[in-house]
């Protein structure tokens, strides 16, 4: 079925972005800063890197106790979401690195996390970023029956106990996308044509997806099995286990930025036209969380800032806490929401709060 277009309002009044986006260049060029990674970012890099691949060569090497590779297993899901947050999150939106090579080749690591370059673009760059909390056209909010993200899906019997069971489906995530949201995505956007700029023929495209969840399977699965020769219910296991954990981690961190009480899901006109220029609606379906958290801001690669991200998608995630000043300062200036949250748990209890809430039966039933 074919998507109604959306078409965002043009004439910016207030002349918010144009604003906010002067300020921001003004402190990049009197810092005398690029907008990309700096050395802090490829150290981080780095050490992901090992969290990610160092336990895989201790488990297969070594015969530890089975209690000790499961730790390991548990490191390198910590690992997994530590690269994709990181490193394949900017190096996708080409602000890991100022040179493309180094963006194409970091923006690779995807691959690593069981994922394909080209859907996550057009998920994530496409149409998340453009329709942030749209109904129908950002996937975010779209989990099949099982949940329900927003006010417009439609309300199921199950979805009353949503708030409890969601956090088991959490940690699915990149299981779910080795096995087959790769598939149905390239399926469906090739289908719509939908393009990022760099994809090339559709039978490259599928040659590509193939050939790496091959090779994906082969490191993690066959490899273990066939020339290390661990039993194959513990392999099958400590994947599990190293996904469950990324995928716990970046389900959180993904649904703490627009599925909270605070953060809006409009819908347009009958016309298409949404109410507010693109910029300004980042800021009613987007929050912010545990910003003051040192940690935070490191490990989740400014994902807790998540309004930066939204309007300046292009500037590295380690120029965040900087920049959010001028951000905040700015949206207050003209009377615009800055939404965010104290705590990552603040954050956390209004997710779940929502979901019990959209679990509710509606007034009238969609």
């Amino acid at each position: 079925m074919k998507k109604k277009s959306i078409r965002f309002e043009r004439a910016d009044q207030r002349k918010f972005f144009t604003t906010l986006n002067k300020r921001v260049n003004n402190y990049f060029r009197l810092k005398s800063l690029k907008k990309t990674g700096n050395i802090k970012l490829y150290f981080k890099t780095l050490l992901m890197f090992i969290l990610l691949v160092t336990p895989y060569f201790l488990i297969t090497i070594f015969d530890f106790h089975f209690i000790l590779d499961f730790a390991l297993c548990i490191i390198m899901g910590v690992g997994v979401a530590g690269v994709g947050m990181n490193v394949m999150h900017d190096a996708n939106h080409g602000s890991f690195s100022s040179k493309k090579w180094v963006n194409k080749i970091m923006g690779g690591s995807i691959y690593l996390l069981a994922g394909n370059v080209y859907n996550w673009k057009v998920q994530h760059n496409l149409l998340h970023h453009t329709f942030t909390n749209i109904h129908e056209h950002d996937e975010d909010l779209e989990a099949g029956r099982i949940l329900r993200f927003s006010k417009h899906t439609p309300w199921k019997k199950h979805h009353r106990y949503q708030h409890l069971y969601s956090i088991l489906l959490y940690g699915l995530l990149t299981i779910n996308w080795s096995l087959t949201s790769d598939i149905t995505q390239m399926i469906r956007y090739r289908r719509r044509k939908l393009s990022v700029g760099t994809e090339k023929s559709d039978t490259y495209m599928w040659s590509m997806l193939i050939f790496t969840k091959v090779l994906y399977f082969i490191i993690w699965i066959v490899i273990p099995i066939t020339i290390f020769d661990i039993a194959w219910y513990q392999v099958v296991i400590g994947f599990f286990v190293m996904h469950y954990i990324a995928g716990l981690i970046l389900s959180m961190i993904f649904q703490l930025a627009h599925i909270v009480e605070k953060a809006e899901t409009p819908t347009p006109n009958e016309s298409g036209f949404m109410k507010n220029t693109w910029a300004i609606h980042q800021l009613f379906t987007t929050a912010n969380f545990g910003t003051k958290s040192k940690f935070l801001n490191w490990f989740s690669g400014g994902l807790n800032h998540q309004i930066e991200h939204h309007i300046f998608p292009n500037i590295s995630h380690v120029h965040y806490t900087k920049i959010a000043e001028i951000v905040k300062s700015t949206a207050k200036e003209f009377n615009l929401p800055y939404h965010e949250y104290s705590s990552i748990w603040v954050a956390i209890e209004s997710h779940f709060n929502h979901l019990k809430h959209l679990g509710n039966k509606p007034a009238v039933v969609v």
